[in-house]
Formats: structure tokens, C-alpha cells, sequence
């Protein structure tokens, strides 16, 4: 299997999808994509015990694990700040699905589109699923996966990217900020923006757009460069390691300096 968007699906109970009616749910919420189920096989680094689904040219696989996935405490403390229900979640699933598509030098955009839909499509047949949690990081209720992964194929910037990135507000020498987790699987880095100046919301919504744009483009902000929407605006962007989240790999935003 390949990259750091490799996603777990809990299962209430163990389970192990019907690979046939995945395919079908598929290519009905996607019908741009040429979806069948590979033979057990079909490729050679592919085990006998993995279940695949083609998706255009690419392959994702499935594997349904009878266990619980490991404890993650600051996992489940971050999910708690948009999904309450979710610790409770993460205590009562049995099981899960691995999902990963496989193959190495994929755009990250690429894999996670195709990976989110097929999320979706198992969402879709399997009621055992019960929550999801993306690249290590981003943990999301299985109903709000399946609403928000049929517009996975959409153009920038209506995909679900809020899918696959958290923006978690903080406090730190008297200013706020915000802080995202997920987006360093697509461009090596998270955002951390401290400001004197906006609002909690304004600074959600620059943050935001600022991971979409990211997301979409890929790492075309270098260290030193100053962004914003007009002349007017004038955003700092430093490569650092953050000094509030344990030395984290960030793009050091801020909106006051001289």
C-alpha cells in the first residue's frame, strides 16, 4: 500500500464488504469512473487476501480487520471539538477497514479523491461503519463521509477537503490562532496562523481557504514569501517548527509584523 492517505473506516462490529456491491454503489454515486472488482491477484504485488476496486486507472484496496484500531487519545480529543459523539464512537467499534490506494507517486489530490469516494460507497452498503478516521489525523462521523464524499470529483474548491483537515482554534501569548492537522499528507507541512488582528471566525475562514489552495496547487508558498488577498494584506509565511505543538513542521502565518 502507498502514502500517509492510507484511512481507517470503524465498524461497530466486524465485517467484510461485499466487494461486488461496493462496486455497483461506486460507479452509481461516480459514474466518471470505470469501476470493477480485481481478481484476487491481478496485480502482482497485490496479496491473495486483498479485495480491490479499479477506479480508472488505479486501484484501491480494502481490507476488513476484526480489531479495534490503536488508542489515540489526542485523536479523539481533537474530533471532540466538531463530532462530541465521537470518543464514543471510538470506544464501541469492533472492527475496521483499511482503506489505501496502492501504488507509489500519485498526486496526493489525486489519491485522496478516488480513496474518499470509495470510502463513501462502502459507508453506502455496510451499516456497521460508524466513523472514519483519515491519514492518522482527522476523524469524521461515517454519516457526514457519506454526505460530503459524493462531491469528490467536483472542481476546486467544492471538493470535501474538510474531510481530510482539522482547523483547531488555540491561545498563545495573548493572541489567537489556528492550527490545522491533516494537511501536511498533502504539501509536508500544517498551517499555524497567529493573529492580533482578526476575528476567531476570520481567521477560520483564512485558514481555510489558505489549506484549499494548498491542497489544490500543492507547496507553492516558499519560506519567506508574503501572501494575501490584496496589497493591502500582508501574511508572513516562515518555515518553522512550532513552538506551541512540540516542534510540528509549519507554515508560520502571521498578520502583524512589521
Amino acid at each position: 500500500m502507498s502514502n500517509s492517505l492510507l484511512a481507517l473506516v470503524l465498524l461497530d462490529s466486524p465485517a467484510t464488504p461485499d466487494m461486488s456491491a461496493i462496486a455497483k454503489v461506486l460507479r452509481a454515486r461516480h459514474p466518471e469512473l470505470g469501476t470493477e472488482v480485481g481478481e484476487n491477484g491481478t496485480l502482482p504485488q497485490v496479496q491473495p487476501n486483498s479485495p480491490l476496486i479499479r477506479c480508472g486507472n488505479e486501484f484501491v484496496a480494502v481490507m476488513s480487520m476484526p480489531a479495534r484500531i490503536p488508542d489515540d487519545p489526542g485523536l479523539w480529543s481533537r474530533a471532540g471539538w466538531s463530532w462530541p459523539e465521537s470518543k464514543t464512537v471510538a470506544a464501541r467499534h469492533r472492527g475496521h477497514l483499511i482503506v489505501s490506494m496502492l501504488g507509489q507517486g500519485q498526486r496526493p489530490l489525486i489519491a485522496a479523491r478516488i480513496t474518499t469516494a470509495v470510502i463513501g460507497a462502502l459507508i453506502a452498503t455496510m451499516q456497521e461503519c460508524s466513523g472514519v478516521v483519515w491519514a492518522g489525523q482527522v476523524a469524521r462521523p461515517a454519516k457526514l463521509w457519506l454526505e460530503m464524499s459524493s462531491r469528490s470529483f467536483v472542481p476546486f474548491p467544492d471538493y470535501p477537503f474538510t474531510l481530510w483537515v482539522d482547523i483547531l482554534p488555540f491561545q498563545s501569548d495573548g493572541k489567537i490562532g489556528a492550527i490545522t492537522m491533516g494537511l501536511s499528507a498533502f504539501v509536508g507541512r500544517e498551517i499555524q496562523f497567529d493573529t492580533g488582528k482578526l476575528t476567531l471566525p476570520a481567521l477560520i475562514d483564512k485558514v481555510n481557504g489558505l489549506s484549499a489552495y494548498l491542497i489544490e496547487h500543492g507547496n507553492v508558498i516558499k519560506d519567506g514569501d508574503t501572501i494575501g488577498k490584496d496589497e493591502r494584506e500582508r501574511i508572513e509565511v516562515r518555515y518553522k517548527n512550532s513552538e506551541v505543538f512540540g516542534g510540528l513542521p509549519v507554515f508560520s502565518c502571521v498578520d502583524d509584523f512589521a
